[in-house]
C-alpha cells in the first residue's frame, strides 16, 4: 500500500479552474481591455481565463490598438490554464458581421447573448470558477428581441433555465476597496421608486447580502447599513414616512433575526471615511444613491458583483464606451479589478459549501 504522505506530496494539486469572460459588445472597449487584461496578467498576479469571443475579431483590436498579444482558440474551456502564460485563450463565438470599433450592429446581438450563455453553462456545470462580464449595450439587444431588463436579469433567467426548481433574486452589489454598496430598486424611474420599495424586499435583500458577505467576502458577522429614502432619513417623518412604515420595521425584524443591521440613515452622512468604518456593505433604496458615492469613491476601480445567483458573476462597473473603442485610451482597471473579486469570490464560495 503507497505511503499516503508521500503521495500527498508528490502529487500535484489540480490546476485552478479557470474564469469565463464573454466578450460584451464586441464595437465597444471590451475586447480592448481584455486584451489589455492579459497583457497585465504577470504584473498584476491575475488567474488564468479565457473569453468567449470573435478571435479573428480579437486579432484585429490588438493590431489596430499595436499590441502584441498571441490568439489561441480552444476546444475546451479547461486548458485556458496551460495555455494562459503564453497566449490568451479564446472559445470561439463567431459573429454575423465584421465588428467596427464605436460603431455597433444590432446583427451581432445573438452572437453577444451566446457568449454570456456560453459563459455561464461552462460555470454552471463546472468547467469554469466563475463569470466576468464585459459591457453590453441593451438598445442594440432589444433591436434584435432581447427580452430581459439587462445583464443580470438575464443571467438569472439563465439560472432558472438550468435549475427550474428554483426561482433566483438577483441582486446588484458595487464593490470596491472602500465601499460596497446595493442599490435596492435599480433601473426605474425615480418617480416609481417609493411604491417599489417593500418590507419584504428589503428583508429579501438583506439575506442575500449578509450571506454574500459571510460566504464569498469572508466576512464572519457582517454589519450592514441600510438608508433611508427620504432626506434625513424622513426627519422622523416630517420629511416622508417610509422610514417609519417600511423600513424601520424592516430593520428590526431582521436585528430580531440575529443580523446585525443598523438604519435607517440618512444617505448624505453614511458614506464619509469614518461612517464607512463601521459597516462591512451598505444596503440604498434607489439606483442613484448606490452608485453616485462609490463611483466617486472608487471611479476607474469598481466592480458590478450579481449576488444571489448559483454561480459568481462580476463586471466592471462601466459600459461600453463606443467613442473611445479602439482608440487605446480605455482603462482596464475596473476589469482587472472584477477579475481578481471573481477569483476570491469563487474560492471563498467552495470553502465555506464544502465546510457546509
Amino acid at each position: 500500500m503507497p505511503d499516503r504522505a508521500l503521495y500527498e506530496l508528490t502529487t500535484p494539486p489540480p490546476a485552478p479552474k479557470p474564469l469565463a469572460l464573454t466578450m460584451g459588445d464586441p464595437a465597444g472597449i471590451g475586447l480592448d481591455i481584455t486584451l489589455a487584461a492579459w497583457l497585465a496578467r504577470t504584473d498584476r498576479r491575475l488567474p488564468a481565463f479565457a473569453v468567449y469571443a470573435c478571435p479573428d475579431c480579437l486579432a484585429a483590436r490588438a493590431d489596430q490598438l499595436g499590441i502584441d498579444v498571441k490568439i489561441e482558440t480552444l476546444g475546451l474551456i479547461e486548458e485556458a490554464p496551460v495555455r494562459f502564460d503564453h497566449a490568451l485563450p479564446v472559445m470561439p463565438v463567431p459573429l454575423a458581421t465584421r465588428a467596427a470599433p464605436g460603431a455597433p450592429d444590432g446583427a451581432n446581438a445573438k452572437s453577444i447573448v451566446a457568449s454570456i450563455q456560453q459563459a455561464v453553462f461552462a460555470t454552471a456545470h463546472g468547467h469554469a470558477a466563475a463569470v466576468v462580464t464585459n459591457p453590453i449595450a441593451k438598445s442594440v439587444l432589444y433591436s434584435a428581441g432581447f427580452p430581459h431588463p439587462g445583464h443580470t436579469e438575464y443571467l438569472a433567467a439563465l439560472a432558472e433555465q438550468l435549475d427550474p426548481s428554483n426561482r433566483y433574486t438577483p441582486v446588484m452589489m458595487l464593490a470596491s476597496e472602500e465601499l460596497r454598496v446595493v442599490p435596492l430598486t435599480i433601473h426605474i424611474p425615480l418617480a416609481t421608486v417609493a411604491k417599489a420599495i417593500t418590507s419584504e424586499l428589503i428583508e429579501a435583500t438583506l439575506r442575500i447580502l449578509a450571506d454574500a458577505l459571510q460566504n464569498e467576502f469572508g466576512i464572519d458577522a457582517p454589519r450592514i447599513a441600510v438608508a433611508g429614502l427620504n432626506p434625513h432619513a424622513g426627519e422622523d417623518g416630517s420629511l416622508g414616512r417610509e422610514e417609519i412604515e417600511i423600513i424601520a420595521p424592516a430593520i428590526e425584524r431582521m436585528r430580531q433575526q440575529g443580523f446585525a443591521v443598523t438604519g435607517p440613515l440618512p444617505a448624505d452622512t453614511m458614506f464619509h471615511q469614518a461612517a464607512r468604518r463601521r459597516y462591512d456593505a451598505a444596503l440604498a433604496m434607489y439606483h442613484d444613491q448606490a452608485l453616485i458615492p462609490i463611483k466617486t469613491l472608487a471611479f476607474d476601480r469598481g466592480v458590478n458583483v450579481t449576488l444571489g445567483l448559483p454561480f459568481v458573476r462580476t463586471s466592471p462597473d462601466h459600459g461600453t464606451a463606443f467613442d473611445i473603442a479602439g482608440t487605446g485610451a480605455a482603462s482596464p482597471e475596473s476589469l482587472i479589478e472584477a477579475i481578481k473579486l471573481a477569483s476570491l469570490m469563487a474560492m471563498r464560495r467552495s470553502t465555506a459549501k464544502a465546510a457546509r
